[in-house]
């Protein structure tokens, strides 16, 4: 008689455990804190920002080993720099990275808003004379 309690694929969480641990291992602090640089009595240590997600799933028929049972999965990993951590005469501060893109984007969506803004409040002012032309 057969065990109806076991899950329909046993393979899939082990792979998935199996590519979590993988990509766990490459999340270690060296990849956000890289080696310190000391040049001129300032000593320099990078950070990065590092984001990881990973995915896996499994199915089929009702047994292992059926046609068309299977399991795969997949994960990705980025590191992104964002500044560094300046040592001088015993004091420290972190320095951020500015990313220009960033300032591309904060001033387009600023004028965006600026020119939006402006329109509604000469429409405003438009329709108020409107309103005083037809009270006459």
């Amino acid at each position: 008689m057969e065990d109806n309690n076991k899950p329909l694929n046993a393979a899939a969480p082990t792979f998935v455990e199996r590519l979590a641990e993988k990509l766990g291992m490459a999340a270690e602090s060296s990849t956000i804190y890289g080696e310190p640089v000391e040049r001129e009595g300032i000593t320099i240590i990078p950070v990065s920002k590092a984001m990881y997600g990973f995915g896996g799933g499994g199915g089929g028929g009702a047994k292992a080993d059926e046609a068309g049972a299977g399991s795969g999965g997949g994960g990705g990993m980025a590191v992104t720099p964002v500044g560094y951590i300046e040592i001088k005469q015993g004091s420290t501060r972190f320095r951020p990275i500015r990313d220009p893109q960033t300032v591309v984007k904060v001033v387009a969506i600023g004028s965006l808003a600026l020119l939006l803004t402006t329109k509604s409040i000469v429409e405003i002012f438009k329709n108020k004379k409107i309103v005083k032309l037809l009270k006459k």
